[in-house]
């Protein structure tokens, strides 16, 4: 009987071995923000899990520059025919150049100088590709082409062949959509500046 209750001990042992042998890895479910950095064990299976929604809205948050650079020209376009009016931000009055693009980024609570001569240091320039719709141009005067004297917002971004709105002082005087690359600009293009990030 002694040796029968041993032999069955044995078997039972031999059981439980074979088991822990055959037994599936760990399988560890990260929520969120839980990270894996603790996990070194190669027999562990990590399975990762994700709120939909939250990736979604991290999504958003990642490319929110690009729908408040369409807002700034959607809002900028209601504007185009506008009288050009010297020292004014008033669009009952009219715009000068600075004033168009001051009262144009106010609505989105971005704080511009009213004078296109404080533009000159504001930011630093950008490069030709890297320029981007809702940019603020900068221009050197039409007579004096050694202070700033223009400004304007791109319209549509290509380099130096962007196109752009702008209070225009000359034969239009009005808010209108210009060429970038045209002569009259590219001999007086100071640079371009993003003014989406000022703090």
């Amino acid at each position: 009987m002694r040796i029968a209750k041993t032999y069955l001990l044995a078997l039972i042992a031999m059981f439980v071995l074979s088991c822990k042998k055959e037994e599936k890895p760990a399988i560890i479910i990260l929520e969120n923000n839980e990270t894996a950095q603790a996990l070194n064990n190669p027999d562990t299976e990590v399975q990762v899990t994700f709120d939909v929604a939250e990736a979604k809205n991290t999504t958003q948050v990642k490319s929110a520059g690009t729908p408040k650079r369409d807002a700034v020209i959607a809002y900028a376009k209601k504007f185009l025919g506008t009288s050009y009016c010297y020292a004014s931000a008033d669009p009952k009055k009219g715009f000068d150049c600075s004033g168009f693009v001051n009262y144009v980024f106010d609505r989105f609570d971005i704080d511009l100088p009213r004078s296109s001569k404080n533009f000159k240091n504001l930011a630093p320039g950008l490069k030709p590709k890297e320029f981007k719709k809702g940019d603020v141009l900068v221009f050197y005067g039409y007579k004096d082409s050694t202070s700033i004297g223009h400004v304007g917002i791109v319209y549509e971004a290509d380099g130096m062949n962007s196109k752009f709105i702008h209070a225009s002082s000359g034969g239009e005087k009005e808010v209108m959509i210009s060429d970038l690359g045209s002569d009259m600009y590219t001999k007086r293009f100071y640079k371009c500046i993003n003014v989406l990030n000022l703090k």
